[in-house]
């Protein structure tokens, strides 16, 4: 079996969920199988990397995709199953199959129609990647769904697709990795050197609670809800914000305004807006008494087992299949996300952290539950052998 694994992201040019994944089951699938990994961007070593036509220069960016797509389906003739990842190589991964009379696996990390925000960002391309996507999932010979949560969005968003056809197959962590240290200058082994730690670095007082956020700037992952809810934390509870690559000028410009009304009205906001290393991420992770996670719609949330894994207690939004990861009262606290009231689902947040604060030994037993569910449960070695299972179905 040689499969043609198709994605927009690949290292080191990974920015979310979706490239953590491919990453992850590609090492542990090519242990069990032949891997072709064809991706986006620059060129790198152990992937084949398709480029956009340069006659689209300046594009609607959904162009500029397609034709890359175009490229990718070129470069895998040798494929006897093709995975697709995100609506970015759908089409490639649509058009190989009907080119090379392969299987066509597809995995559904999100939605478009469930995305609108993403009009902002593409104008029209938005229409163009939605009718991607519909094309693909429609026509896959076994869509992938990252959570049970997402499997339901997936049948209800495209009605013609055969249930039989929807697989859930769940998200994983690396617990050796992502594993908790020792804050800097604490008597336990672990702790970064000195003068290599981002909490230094970035002048986060250690002796007062540290809650942290790790995510994109984008409608979805809910940065607003979590600023505006920062405005009712303790008075001394320090905010961390890992928040870059914004969607648009726009969005970027509303964060950064009230990040700075934030920052106003209370002490201990850092705001981090470079993409950081996995071990200041993990430092940050593992310091911190609360990560949240204030996503108005994720199929499951990686962010949440990565904070799980570094022994932490997880606040979250209920949506999508984040319950299937955050275990309320258990490994966290989960909180109900109404879009028709925003301004009481902040005010639920900051009840949740406050409460979680007050209580360290409890946030201490849930990250320390997080950790123990992450081991138990996520393993990418299970998951390979699923998505492995599910080839032979569709090559049979």
């Amino acid at each position: 079996m040689r499969v043609a694994m198709m994605t927009r992201e690949y290292p080191p040019e990974v920015y979310g969920g979706a490239g953590v994944h491919v990453t992850e089951l590609v090492a542990q699938l090519r242990n069990l199988c032949e891997v072709d990994v064809h991706c986006m961007g620059a060129p790198r070593p152990g992937a084949i990397v398709a480029q956009p036509d340069p006659a689209l220069l300046g594009a609607n960016p959904a162009l500029s995709t397609l034709s890359t797509d175009l490229n990718m389906v070129n470069a895998a003739a040798h494929a006897t199953v093709v995975h697709s990842h995100t609506w970015y190589a759908g089409l490639a991964g649509h058009l190989t199959a009907l080119l090379y009379g392969v299987p066509h696996v597809l995995t559904a990390h999100s939605l478009e129609p469930m995305r609108p925000w993403k009009a902002e960002q593409l104008g029209g391309g938005y229409r163009v990647s939605s009718w991607v996507e519909k094309t693909a999932v429609e026509a896959a010979d076994a869509v992938i769904a990252v959570s049970s949560g997402m499997r339901d969005d997936v049948l209800h968003t495209y009605p013609a697709l055969d249930p039989s056809r929807v697989h859930v197959v769940r998200n994983g962590i690396d617990t050796e990795v992502w594993y908790p240290v020792a804050r800097a200058g604490s008597d336990s082994g672990g702790a970064p050197a000195s003068g290599e730690s981002v909490l230094a670095e970035l002048g986060v007082d250690l002796s007062r609670p540290i809650v942290a956020f790790v995510g994109r700037i984008t409608r979805q992952k809910g940065v607003a809800h979590l600023v505006a809810a920062a405005h009712r934390f303790d008075p001394e509870i320090q905010l961390v914000l890992c928040a870059g690559a914004p969607d648009t000028p726009e969005i970027a410009a509303e964060v950064t305004e009230a990040v700075q009304q934030l920052a106003r009205a209370r002490t201990g906001v850092f705001w981090v807006r470079e993409m950081l290393p996995i071990v200041k991420i993990r430092e940050i992770l593992s310091a911190a008494t609360v990560f949240v996670c204030p996503s108005v719609y994720e199929p499951l949330g990686i962010v949440n087992l990565e904070a799980m894994a570094c022994a932490t207690a997880v606040v979250a939004s209920d949506v999508g299949g984040i319950p299937e990861v955050v275990a309320d009262h258990h490994t966290g606290l989960l909180v109900h996300y109404d879009a028709t009231d925003p301004a009481f689902y902040e005010s639920r947040l900051a009840d949740a952290v406050n409460s979680l604060v007050a209580e360290p030994e409890r946030a201490r037993q849930y990250g320390q539950a997080g950790r123990a569910r992450c081991i138990a449960e996520f393993s990418w070695a299970h998951i390979a052998e699923q998505t492995l299972e599910i080839y032979r179905k569709v090559s049979s």
